[in-house]
Parts: structure tokens; sequence; C-alpha cells
């Protein structure tokens, strides 16, 4: 019985992950057509419309206000105002020590921390939190009840590891890239693969807001 808990709890998160990559995503692009006037790639990954931040940003939320039980808005938004721009912060920094590049800078605005994150979009992490409460987390038991357990485990199975897949080629390409950047030769035939099959023109279609960070 512990065990199956245990599984549909990481079934749950790992869709609840899914859901709010998926949700990053369409709001990044909205903001860049209202922006700029025209569509332009926000994904965070080289398959699919996901932007991993905001996956991993309703999964602290998840987590958090489980651990913290206040439904009280005004709380709410303050705790997860904090937690989105630690979350945005961290993402920030990982990806500029591991790849080079960034995918957001907030030095133009006011009260920016080292430009990955600011009071603004910190602001709209607490916005997002109180959506979360309001409208996502009243449907997650109800989503749970729901689940057929049989053929959600298959699904679930399935799209597990495509992410997982979709994740590492991601990295890797984009670690190639950083790499290509510098001038280092190909090492591999993993190198020979990923310089003819996700060169620098490709990457930075998919990856249109990133930046060198170096």
């Amino acid at each position: 019985m512990k065990k199956r808990k245990i599984l549909e709890e990481g079934m749950n998160l790992f869709w609840l992950f899914i859901l709010g990559s998926v949700i990053g995503y369409v709001y990044e692009m909205i903001v860049v057509l209202f922006q700029k006037g025209h569509f332009e790639s926000r994904q965070g990954l080289i398959y699919g419309p996901f932007t991993p931040v905001y996956g991993i940003g309703i999964l602290i939320y998840y987590a958090t206000l489980k651990i913290v039980k206040t439904r009280n808005k005004p709380k709410v938004f303050l705790i997860t105002m904090l937690l989105g721009g630690v979350t945005e912060y961290l993402c920030s920094l990982v990806q500029q020590k591991a790849f080079g590049t960034i995918s957001w800078d907030y030095s133009y605005l006011k009260f920016n921390l080292a430009g990955r994150t600011s009071l603004l979009h910190c602001t709209y992490w607490g916005i997002a939190g109180v959506l979360y409460v309001t409208f996502v987390e009243p449907k997650i038991e109800q989503w749970k009840i729901a689940m057929p357990r049989k053929s959600m485990k298959i699904v679930t199975s399935f799209v597990l590891v495509g992410m997982i897949l979709d994740i590492n080629i991601s990295c890797m390409a984009a670690y190639r890239q950083s790499e290509r950047v510098r001038n280092i030769a190909p090492q591999s035939d993993l190198d020979l693969f990923l310089d003819e099959h996700y060169p620098n023109e490709v990457m930075d279609e998919i990856f249109a807001n990133k930046k060198l960070a170096y």
C-alpha cells in the first residue's frame, strides 16, 4: 500500500511538472507576442512546448504549500513570491554555470538581483501562486480520484521516458554548443552527432532568447 501511494504521488508530481512547463511556455509566448508583435520560440527543451523553470516552480508551490498549510491569499502571495524569485535566480545561475548562457536578463529593471530575478518578476510569481491555490490545487485531488490507474501508469511511463530523453539531448546539445563557441573540436562520435543534428543555427532558432554569458 505504501509503495502504491509513493508511485501515485510520483505520477502526480510528474504531471504537475508537465502542466507547469506547458503553462509557462504558453505564458511566455503570449508575453513575447505582446512585446514584439510576433511569435518567438520560448521553449526550454529541444522537443515540445515545455519551459521547465515553470514546471519546477509549480512543484515547489505544491511541496511548500502542503507543508505550510495556509491558504490565506496574502500569505500565499508572499511565500510564492519569495519561492519563485529564488527558483528563477537558481535556474539562471545553473544555466550559466553549466552552459555559459542565460535565457533572461532583468538588469534593465529596478530592484533586480544580478539580472537573474527582479521585484517585478517576483510579484508575477506571487500572483501565479495565488492563482495556483485558487484554481489548480483544488483540482489535484479530483485528478487523483478520476485518474484511471492502469492506463495512466502506461501513459506516464511513455511520457516520462520521452521527457528524460528530451532533457538529456537538450542538455548535451546545449553543452556542445558552448564548446563550439569556445572553438573546442569534437572529441567523440557523440560530439559529431550533436554538431550534425543540432548546429548553432538550429539551437539559436529553438532557444531564440538565449544569450552568451561570457
